[in-house]
């Protein structure tokens, strides 16, 4: 059985069409004081539960309802619970920078296990570590086959060359170069301010760009200052043309005017996360996940592989 929250209402519609079946009906609504309820309006008793909401701003409120979702399944005896996150909230606080710092993505994984939840499904965590962080299975879905795809598609008759906008990615573009048929490889030499969140400055190009249509990977958007800014840095450095690929649209404050106004080509996502009319703009594409998360479901459900869907 699917459930959805709120958040992104029309990617779980997708899903489900593809797995044939029908999202349960659900009665959501919140208290004057902020407070969510949560109801499913039909037996749950004994069914292998798929509960899907993207944690998309208001983030705190996406989160909270989700795992009130899981209570109440929990509660009504759901057989299994798999909480399906194609976006993971509080991922980027997965280690402590200063001392006195929380682990946030690790406190996310034990409030998901108290609650109920027996199994996680997620997209390109922001490090693939936090998997450890849930005492239980983890199925972390990986959307490069689908953007790598279209990269191909339109791009590949060019000389490309992969580029990660700092030092840390440098793994998840080696896997891209690889899927691109052994594109070379660069990134972004960059600084950042650990006193100061979305901030940072691109110092540096390392790596042979010139000439090449440089495709720029990042799991996530989120302000959009550190991927403009390695956008006009690869440009200064002499490349033909720059593609942005990230899987999650954070889309937040400036970030769409900076994308818009910026030296990329085209900034290619998915939908993990809900986009607005305002959020769109001419050099954007979104691509769908419902697929993957649609394949992967199907295969935890039938107790097949999810390894198997990110062989080429």
């Amino acid at each position: 059985m699917l459930f959805s929250g709120r958040a992104h209402p029309t990617l779980a519609q997708e899903v489900a069409q593809l797995l044939e079946a029908e999202l349960v009906p659900t009665t959501a609504y919140d208290f004057a004081n902020g407070e969510i309820y949560v109801r499913f309006d039909k037996s749950v008793r004994g069914c292998d539960a798929f509960v899907i909401q993207s944690h998309s701003a208001p983030i705190n409120e996406a989160i909270m309802e989700q795992l009130i979702m899981i209570d109440a399944l929990k509660r009504a005896s759901a057989k299994r619970i798999t909480v399906v996150l194609p976006f993971y909230g509080y991922a980027r606080q997965d280690k402590k920078h200063l001392g006195r710092e929380p682990i946030s993505a690790r406190l996310m994984a034990d409030l998901f296990l108290s609650a109920g939840a027996d199994r996680l499904m997620t997209v390109d965590l922001h490090t693939a570590q936090i998997q450890g962080f849930f005492d239980g299975p983890v199925d972390h879905l990986l959307a490069m086959p689908i953007l790598t795809r279209h990269v191909k598609k339109k791009y590949g008759d060019k000389q490309l060359a992969v580029v990660s906008p700092d030092a840390g990615r440098i793994k998840v573009a080696e896997s891209w170069a690889n899927s691109l048929g052994g594109a070379p490889l660069a990134f972004i030499h960059k600084t950042r301010d650990i006193s100061r969140p979305n901030e940072s400055k691109a110092n540096r190009v390392v790596g042979e760009v010139a000439g090449r249509t440089c495709i720029l990977v990042d799991d996530l958007i989120d302000t959009g200052g550190t991927i403009v800014q390695a956008a006009e840095a690869l440009k200064a450095d002499g490349a033909e043309d720059v593609i942005i690929a990230a899987t999650h649209a954070v889309f937040s404050g400036p970030a769409v005017d900076r994308l818009k106004n910026c030296c990329a080509r085209e900034v290619i996502v998915t939908n993990t996360l809900p986009l607005t009319d305002e959020m769109q703009f001419d050099k954007l594409t979104v691509l769908s996940i419902a697929p993957l998360l649609a394949q992967a479901i199907s295969a935890v459900f039938e107790d097949g592989s999810v390894t198997s869907l990110f062989k080429e």
